[in-house]
């Protein structure tokens, strides 16, 4: 069986925004409405890292609001780094003045991009599906961010299970907000051919990495070669960067 290497990306941008301590969440919150700050040199330097891969995931990069003068930061960063295929769902608007969406750039062109609204206690979570290939054997990128509460979460990941239940080519990627041993989880597990993560990187918060709550998991058909976290400019999360081997069946 012949396999084509793809490298991933998986990263919670916070919109361009910065921040580097905890108290940045509230000396800084202006940065989350308003579009001051140097969020498009954040941007650029997102760019250059997503760049070097094949197909990213983005979380919390906002659509077009006021904070961030209105720019799409999915179409920004799909120019910027040079990618022909670029996806979006917003999810998440507070008033008019800032929005947050998952997205995905991609070197490959999909056969097909889905957006489905994730269960939860207060909407305004979504993953974002992307097929490649042909069949139900075909490259699945799923990109997701769930919710903060527990609850939530298992509703969200047992409707994601769902959706990627028998695909042994299936990726999942993006912000948890939990690790991968938690209850939750544990259904997306048992449930689906995803793989518990080979290696466990914290990614939170950036500045002095503590919880691994960003993942790549990666369905039992696809061969895991390595993992590592970055920074993602200023983000208060590190980015995830992995390598993998997928069979060039589930890319034709």
């Amino acid at each position: 069986m012949t396999t084509r290497r793809l490298r991933l990306l998986s990263a919670n941008i916070q919109a361009g925004s910065s921040t580097r301590r905890y108290s940045d969440y509230a000396t800084r919150s202006w940065s989350h409405v308003l579009p001051a700050g140097n969020k498009r040199g954040s941007l650029d330097t997102i760019a250059q890292l997503a760049g070097e891969h094949d197909i990213v995931g983005l979380n919390e990069s906002d659509p077009g609001s006021l904070r961030s003068g209105f720019t799409n930061q999915t179409h920004y960063l799909a120019q910027r780094a040079g990618f022909d295929y670029w996806s979006h769902q917003p999810n998440r608007r507070v008033g008019n003045v800032a929005s947050s969406a998952n997205g995905l750039l991609s070197r490959l062109e999909p056969r097909e991009v889905v957006d489905h609204p994730l269960p939860g206690r207060i909407a305004g979570r979504g993953v974002l599906v992307a097929h490649y290939g042909n069949g139900d054997d075909g490259l699945t990128v799923a990109v997701a961010h769930l919710s903060l509460g527990a609850g939530s979460r298992a509703s969200q990941l047992a409707f994601i299970a769902e959706l990627l239940h028998d695909h042994p080519h299936a990726v999942l990627m993006g912000d948890f907000n939990c690790s991968a041993d938690s209850p939750e989880m544990q259904a997306l597990f048992r449930d689906t051919r995803l793989q518990r993560p080979a290696d466990i990187l914290p990614t939170f918060p950036s500045w002095r990495p503590q919880r691994a709550i960003d993942h790549i998991l990666l369905g039992d058909g696809l061969g895991y070669i390595a993992a590592k976290a970055m920074p993602a400019a200023q983000s208060d999360h590190l980015a995830l960067s992995l390598e993998l081997d997928v069979p060039d069946d589930a890319l034709r």
